[in-house]
Formats: C-alpha cells, structure tokens, sequence
C-alpha cells in the first residue's frame, strides 16, 4: 500500500508526527486540521510551526483543510484528534471515507457523556463497514518524529487490520506489537494520563522518589481493575498500552498530564495552567469520565477520585494525597 493515499485527521503534535513518520515510510499523506491559519503556514512553511516547529516535513506530507480532499482516495485513515472533538470530526469525515478504508484511532481518552472509548466513537460514526484499529503506547510525538526508537501496540478485532496496521507503520525504529484486547489498550491509554497528574502531583509537592514508585504502581492495579471490569485482559495492562505509557507519562519531562500536576502542587490555578498549554492534557477530561465508568462498573478508583477533587478545586494537593495515603491498609494483590 506503500505510496497510496494516507490521510492523517488532526494537526497536533501527535497526528503531525505520525504524518511525518508515515510519509517517511512511503506513504503520499494528507494532513487535515481545522484550523486553515494553521494550515496555510503549514503549507508555507512544511512544517507545524505551533505544535512540532524543528521537524520538517517530508515530501510526502501535505495539509489541507478541506476534509473531502484528505479523505479522496484514502485507504488508511488515522484519527488523532482531542477526544471531546472526535465524534464532530468523524461525524464530518464519515461521509468521506473510502469504502474498505481501515480507520486508525491515535487518541487517548474517553467520551465524557457517553463514556465510550475512542474506537466505539469511530464505529458509531463511520459505520460498522470500516476495519477500526488502535494505536497506543508510550510515545511522545517529538521522539517519534526525531525517529528516537519506539515500542506501541496496535490493538483490534480484526486481524487483518492489526497486520496492516503493523505493515504500514513500520520503520526501523518504530515496532508496533499485536494484541486483540481493545478495551485493555484503550483504557490503559485513557487511564495512565490521569495516574500522571497524580504523580506530578507528588512531585510538585517534593514528596520523593517512594511516593512516585507508589503512586505508579497502585495507578496500574487502579488501570488493570477498571479495564478488566471493562472486559480487557489484565497482562494487557503490564504491557506497553498499560505500564509503559503509564511509566513514560508520569516520570517523562514531555508530559502534559504530568505538567498539569505539577503546576497545580505549586499553586496555579487549573484553567491558568490550562490556558498556557498549546495541546490537550487528556487526563482533565478524563478524570469524571473514568469515575463515573468506575461507579457503571463497581469498581473503586481512589487516586482518580482524589485527582478529581483537586482538579475540581474542591481539595488543594497536599490534602488529596494525604487522603490516599490515610485510607484502609489492605492486601496489595487486587
């Protein structure tokens, strides 16, 4: 398929960067965003000035803000945008999209309202018709376009499209492994952002290395409940889409989520931290979402709820960590 049409929905850092990645690899990709200011200096430029400024496009890249020109001719579609603009953006695309086009998710997070995972947003919206794939893992968009060496997963139903998936996105330093457990790698992806504002919570404050290791590993038993309630297989969890986009997003000078806690554990105010941030930290949306999908489900998720009531300006940071630190000793298996 190497040298047919790509399409690539969502100019951020992490859809720029996978354009980029993906017309190294011989792909012809067409780059949508929203934004057509964004688009013509993209254009200008070729390169995103905004979200990736030092990597240039390759030849193979070009952006457009007319969505019926990304999608003409796609047979691979990848979908990164924000979570709460998914379904308006798939919605608008689906009538676009080629048939027997396979529709990649690249985004982590869940539909507040609905609660649904990002592939069952795609699914309703472009119709049953489309092989859905998720790409997940630890990967920072800088690093991949840097072709820094990178180890996801993509995860679907179909086999067929995982193998294309795996196909069409290899590159010598980016390795995608398989698994079929999409609720596992979706909601570890969605899950591990709001274990990073916790951890930067943590280390805003100064509370040292043993309260981040324990705040890591108590997020992935919170994950692994929550996802396998959920569906998932819990040694989905121990893998890239669970701890190690979880380990990347809590320790990694990149993370948003992370910057989030951190801002809020010296004071900041949320929607001031928000407010200089170019792109999305997931884990603020996340947080209610992943509670009320906990309550659905019966399962008790405390760092979240604590993450909750501090991005809620209900608790300050100090007190939400004390609170989790305070609660009932257990066994630690479960």
């Amino acid at each position: 398929m190497n040298g047919t049409g790509t399409a690539v929905l969502g100019a951020g850092g992490w859809g720029t960067a996978l354009a980029v990645h993906l017309a190294r690899a011989g792909h012809q990709v067409r780059l949508w965003g929203r934004d057509p200011v964004l688009v013509a200096e993209m254009r200008t430029r070729h390169a995103n000035a905004v979200y990736l400024p030092d990597v240039t496009f390759p030849a193979g890249v070009s952006a457009t803000a007319e969505m019926m020109n990304a999608l003409a001719g796609a047979d691979l579609v990848v979908a990164a945008i924000p979570s709460h603009g998914m379904r308006e953006v798939l919605r608008m695309a689906a009538p676009h999209i080629p048939a027997g086009a396979t529709i990649v998710s690249a985004t982590k997070g869940l539909e507040q309202d609905s609660l649904l995972r990002m592939s069952e947003v795609i699914a309703q919206e472009a119709g049953r018709s489309h092989d859905v794939a998720v790409l997940s893992g630890p990967s920072f968009a800088i690093e991949v376009a840097r072709e820094l060496p990178t180890a996801v997963v993509v995860a679907s139903t179909s086999s067929a499209a995982v193998e294309r998936v795996q196909k069409e996105f290899r590159a010598a330093y980016f390795r995608l492994y398989a698994t079929d457990d999409v609720p596992g790698v979706e909601i570890g992806g969605a899950m591990k952002n709001v274990m990073a504002i916790a951890a930067g919570l943590a280390e805003g404050l100064g509370l040292g290395h043993n309260a981040q290791a324990g705040l890591i590993t108590r997020g992935l038993a919170e994950i692994s409940r929550l996802a396998c309630a959920a569906g998932a297989r819990r040694d989905t969890l121990s893998g890239l889409a669970g701890l190690g986009d979880l380990v990347l997003t809590c320790t990694g000078s990149l993370s948003r989520n992370r910057h989030v806690g951190l801002e809020l554990a010296r004071g900041r105010a949320l929607d001031d931290v928000l407010a200089g941030m170019k792109m999305v930290a997931e884990g603020v949306r996340t947080a209610d979402a992943a509670l009320a999908l906990g309550a659905r489900h019966g399962v008790e998720l405390p760092i979240a709820a604590q993450v909750a009531e501090v991005l809620r300006g209900r608790k300050d940071p100090k007190t939400a960590l004390l609170v989790l630190m305070l609660r009932p000793q257990r066994a630690e298996a479960g």
